[in-house]
């Protein structure tokens, strides 16, 4: 890989917002240290902050903000020998589903240029199915901003456990939800990459102090057979050739896994439980960029506060995050926030007892990842918000939970991947490696 086919990749995909003009030399200089990442290529989502690189989370507001330092998970990345290679992009600050909220232009399907990517970790999942296998893209994920475009462009995305990796440097859409993950053509690189990357953060006070295990070791002792389970409210409604493809995906490893049917019933109140959660969330973590501390601003700063604030934020924000501020500050206003957001987090609460309740019998819960493969753009254009949101139907209750997922692509509809999603109970990354690695070995993985 170097610079100039990157750029050409480039021009005609539009995965990147920034490239790092610089990473031929760091990867000479990373070769000589013989570190376990010193030859692999990392892009990095543009909402994780990178020291000395364009930092935007895909916003207007943000444009020419450069960090001046790096993200834990960036940080563990560079010290193990990772080469940065670039700012992917998404959705802005990951209000989206299928990438095409942008501010600097949406990027393309790797399968078809007439399709979207999925979002809102679009540019990284385009990039890792373009790129060489020796490319990782660090990524995140809200409400299934990495397993959705994983199944759109084909490729493996792991989001693990809330807590499991550090958010410090990660710029906040839902402080509740955040979490930073991996996407991949290799099942070993992921589990090597999470080895690097999770673990206790002293910057970061939701980053869990649970010892980090060994999964490449774990890779070498999977289980005889799977429990697994699969819940009739993932197939109810979703492209009959999808359910399909899921249900003799698992006939196939018969030999290896144990399949029951259940029921998880509060999937059912599971999006507009999400959109309360995570919009309440985004109207108070975006309150920050206002003009003056980040990013853009005016050269006329002799208003008001308020009018100045106004002026910025107006100008700057896109049509989809100014839509999540409104709506997350009416849901936390008085005499709403009650009526919606805390019976939203009590419901949230039952909806995580209720996946507790489904892992004291299986070890895996299984579903597709999306309802539909990739769309058009001009079918996601004359989609309306609440269309829009609907996409996220079977990724928004496992990330409300807080549990580990991955997004396998196990098959193709009319040459566009299909992705088969597993979900294990809290802190069972290894679980999820073990499957997909059986999946792998039986030559499963379509990528």
């Amino acid at each position: 890989m170097n610079l100039f086919e990157l750029q050409k990749l480039n021009e005609k995909y539009k995965c990147f917002i920034t490239i790092n003009k610089n990473f031929e030399q760091e990867a000479e200089l990373s070769k000589s240290t013989q570190k376990p990442l010193s030859k692999w290529y990392f892009s990095v989502k543009d909402n994780i902050c990178t020291a000395g690189l364009q930092t935007t989370a895909g916003s207007k507001i943000l444009e020419n903000y450069i960090p001046s330092f790096d993200a834990t998970a960036i940080k563990r990345i560079k010290n193990a020998g990772g080469i940065i290679i670039g700012k992917t992009a998404q959705d802005e600050f990951g209000f989206g589903s299928f990438s095409t909220n942008c501010a600097f232009g949406a990027p393309k399907n790797p399968h078809s240029l007439e399709r979207v990517t999925g979002g809102s970790s679009g540019g990284g999942a385009c990039a890792t199915a373009l790129l060489e296998d020796n490319h990782i893209a660090i990524v995140e994920s809200t409400g299934g901003s990495i397993s959705c475009p994983a199944s759109f462009c084909g490729v493996i995305g792991l989001t693990p456990t809330y807590g499991r990796v550090s958010r410090f440097g990660l710029i906040d859409y839902a402080s509740s939800l955040d979490k930073i993950g991996i996407m991949a053509k290799s099942i070993e690189k992921i589990a090597l990459t999470l080895q690097i990357i999770a673990g206790k953060d002293e910057k970061e006070a939701t980053s869990s102090e649970l010892p980090v295990p060994n999964y490449l070791e774990k890779l070498k002792k999977p289980p005889k057979k799977f429990k697994i389970c699969l819940p009739k409210e993932y197939v109810e409604g979703i492209d009959p050739k999808i359910v399909e493809i899921i249900k003799n995906t698992l006939k196939k490893i018969s030999d290896f896994v144990e399949v029951e049917e259940i029921s998880l019933p509060m999937t059912k109140y599971a999006l507009p439980v999400y959109y309360i959660c995570a919009m309440a969330e985004a109207s108070t973590n975006l309150a920050k960029f206002c003009g003056l501390r980040y990013g853009m601003e005016s050269e006329k700063k002799d208003k008001k506060y308020d009018a100045y604030f106004t002026e910025i934020r107006s100008k700057y924000f896109g049509e989809e995050a100014k839509r999540r501020i409104i709506l997350g500050t009416f849901i936390r206003s008085e005499g709403y926030e009650r009526k919606f957001y805390l019976r939203a987090m009590k419901i949230r609460t039952l909806i995580i007892n209720e996946f507790k309740n489904a892992f004291k019998k299986c070890d895996l819960i299984i579903a597709p990842t999306m309802p539909f493969i990739a769309p058009c753009f001009d079918e996601v254009e004359k989609l309306t918000p609440l269309q829009n949101y609907q996409a996220d139907i079977l990724t928004v209750a496992p990330n409300l939970a807080g549990i580990p997922m991955i997004s396998l692509p196990v098959e193709k509809i009319s040459g566009l991947p299909v992705g088969l999603h597993a979900m294990a109970n809290f802190f069972n990354e290894e679980k999820l490696l073990q499957f997909a690695q059986l999946l792998e070995k039986e030559k499963l993985l379509v990528f």
